[in-house]
Order: C-alpha cells, then sequence, then structure tokens
C-alpha cells in the first residue's frame, strides 16, 4: 500500500514577454509571476499581466478608426494542501478604459489509489462591466460562470490519460458595443448600411475534452489532444492537437506542435442582413462566422547550469513560437471596394505569437 501523499509545486518566478501580431492588431505587454510556499501545507501567488493594444484590424477599419490602449491584470492565488487534497483560491482583476473585470474562483483536487489517479473540480464566478468611450453613461453588467470537472489516469509508466468537462454560463451585455452588422440599402453608396449588433443576454455553453501523453522510451513524450464544445447560440467547434517533446543532452529541450480548429456560425450571424432589424438578433462578429484555424508552433528551453544560477535552484530560459492562419467561411473582406455587396472575397489572415519567458526555482 502506497503512503505517499500530495506535495506543493515549488517556489517559483517567471518574468514573461508575449507578442501577438496578425490581422492587422498587435498585442505585446510584460508578465510578472511569484510563487511562494508557505511551509509544507500552504502556498501563495502572485500575477502580473499587461496587453498593450494597437488594431487596425478589419472590423476597425470598416466603421471606425485605428485605435490603441492598455489592459492591465491583475491576479492573486492559493493553495491549501492536506494529505492528497488540495484545496486551492484565486482572484483576478483586469482594467482597461472601457472595460473591468473581477473574477473569483474555488477549486478541489484529490489523489487516489497510491496518486494513480487525480480528480479535480474548479468552479468561477465573474462580473464584468461593460462601457464605451465617449458615452460616460453607457456600462452594462456581465456574469460569467464556470464549473469544471477533470480526471486524470495513470494508466502505465508510459502513458497518462485526463477527460475534463466543462459547463458555462453568460449573463448580460454580451455583445461589443462599437461593434456593427450591414444590411443591404440601396440608398447607400456602397449598397449596404451598418447598425449595431444585438445580442441575447444569456449564453449556455458545454465541452468535454480528451487528453494522452506518452513518454518514449528514449526520453521524449508526444501529446494527444481533443476538444469538442456547442452552445445555445448554435455553435459547435471541435479541435485537435499534437505536441512532440524532445530532450538534447542535458539542458536543451525541443517542442513541435500542430493544432486544428473548426467551428460552425451562430444561429443569428449574417455577413451581410437583407434589411435593417431583420431578425431580433443581430451579428457579424467573425469570431461567430463559420471558420477553421491551423496552428504550427516551435518551443525551445535552456537549462542554465548551476554555476550561473546565485542563490537559485534552478532556472531555465524559455521561447516559444506559434505561427496561426484563420479561413473564413462566410465573412467577408468589404475593405474589397470594387466587389458588390455580398460578392467581396472571403477573409483570411495569419498572425504570429511570441512568448519569451525566464523562469527561476528557489
Amino acid at each position: 500500500m502506497s503512503l505517499q501523499a500530495e506535495v506543493l509545486d515549488p517556489d517559483r518566478v517567471d518574468v514573461m514577454y508575449h507578442s501577438y501580431d496578425g490581422g492587422g492588431a498587435t498585442i505585446d505587454g510584460p508578465s510578472v509571476l511569484v510563487r511562494k510556499n508557505i511551509g509544507s501545507n500552504v502556498a501563495v501567488s502572485a500575477n502580473y499581466y499587461v496587453d498593450m493594444v494597437s488594431s487596425a484590424s478589419i472590423d476597425v477599419l470598416a466603421t471606425a478608426s485605428e485605435y490603441s490602449e492598455k489592459r492591465t491584470e491583475y491576479s492573486l492565488g492559493t493553495e491549501y494542501l492536506h494529505d492528497r487534497t488540495i484545496i486551492s483560491a484565486g482572484y483576478t482583476s483586469s482594467e482597461e478604459n472601457d472595460y473591468s473585470a473581477e473574477t473569483g474562483s474555488l477549486g478541489i483536487s484529490q489523489s487516489f489509489f497510491g496518486d494513480l489517479t487525480t480528480l479535480s473540480f474548479g468552479f468561477s464566478f465573474g462580473k464584468d462591466v461593460v462601457g464605451k468611450n465617449g458615452r460616460p453613461n453607457f456600462e452594462h453588467d456581465v456574469e460569467r460562470r464556470r464549473y469544471q470537472l477533470n480526471l486524470t489516469q495513470v494508466i502505465t509508466k508510459s502513458f497518462i490519460a485526463a477527460a475534463s468537462v466543462e459547463a458555462a454560463v453568460d449573463e448580460g451585455y454580451l455583445n461589443n458595443p462599437y461593434r456593427q452588422v450591414r444590411y443591404l440599402d440601396p440608398n447607400a453608396a456602397q449598397g449596404y448600411s451598418y447598425q449595431a449588433e444585438v445580442y441575447p443576454h444569456t449564453r449556455n455553453s458545454d465541452a468535454v475534452g480528451l487528453r494522452g501523453i506518452y513518454y518514449l522510451p528514449y526520453r521524449a513524450s508526444i501529446r494527444a489532444d481533443a476538444r469538442y464544445y456547442d452552445d445555445s447560440w448554435g455553435i459547435t467547434a471541435k479541435n485537435w492537437a499534437l505536441r512532440y517533446t524532445q530532450p538534447w543532452g542535458e539542458r536543451w529541450l525541443f517542442e513541435v506542435k500542430y493544432r486544428a480548429y473548426q467551428q460552425t456560425n451562430a444561429d443569428f450571424y449574417s455577413d451581410l442582413f437583407p434589411f435593417r432589424d431583420a431578425q431580433n438578433f443581430l451579428a457579424r462578429d467573425k469570431e461567430l462566422s463559420e471558420y477553421q484555424s491551423d496552428n504550427f508552433g516551435l518551443g525551445v528551453t535552456y537549462d542554465i547550469p548551476e554555476r550561473w544560477l546565485w542563490s537559485f535552484e534552478k532556472s531555465t530560459i524559455n521561447l516559444y513560437w506559434d505561427y496561426f492562419d484563420f479561413n473564413y467561411d462566410n465573412f467577408r473582406n468589404v475593405l474589397d471596394t470594387e466587389a458588390s455587396p455580398g460578392e467581396e472575397p472571403l477573409y483570411s489572415f495569419d498572425a504570429n505569437v511570441i512568448r519569451f519567458y525566464w523562469s527561476l526555482w528557489y
């Protein structure tokens, strides 16, 4: 009979720079995460994260002008360990000039059967306030609830499998106050006009995911992920991913991955409505359209030699690059003014994401 018990993750500091560039938008900024154990049963963590956004995306250029903004996020977390049970709690607050959000979370994780099986449950509750630049009296609330159940099982000494189920409920003002839909208008010079989007005030969604990690005899590993999602707006989505990790020597770790994603459009989405107020709910957000994307990524980690670490136990430098290719099936490029309304070329774009961070254990 095993007498092992869970242990908390070690003390750690992560300093990261992240960058996104694609579709006319650039997002970058720093992040700092600090984690500290207090004795052997309690851990606390804090995270500071910044997004600096400059957007000239197709949505912006179609109805407005390029903009810049900054979002700042603070997170606090704690964990309590008792035998094979870990109880965690967290709080996150983010602020930008026209949107604020607060989220609290609670989770519990329990290991069984000599730590071969782990069952965890998580719940989070968020409350957002949506504003609009230039409209000081524009203020709407959003409430978000998330429920998650995870099961991880050690199948053999080389194979670990995991399954997860997630349910979410969003209520309140769920659309973007700046986004508009277009409709046919014979009196307009371009053949169409715009009006504000109108979304339902509730959205329920469910998702199920599977994951398997197999450790190969030559120190490498391969991981496979699959996930299925559907919601009350009529969107169904599925994705799968493969990830291969290969150590090299004593200090290098290389990673390559591929991910494919596909979704259907929301019931109330249209690229071009036949007339103004054509239905109760109206959307032209490309993220609610039918589209697919491919993601290819590379990563490298270098384990810094101990003689360079001063008082730290371990340190790594990590660089990850991801390339995304998005192709939309019923969202058109309205910036092409030569084509007739509804006959513009379908929109597509690519994006690059870079994450560079330094991790230190102490």
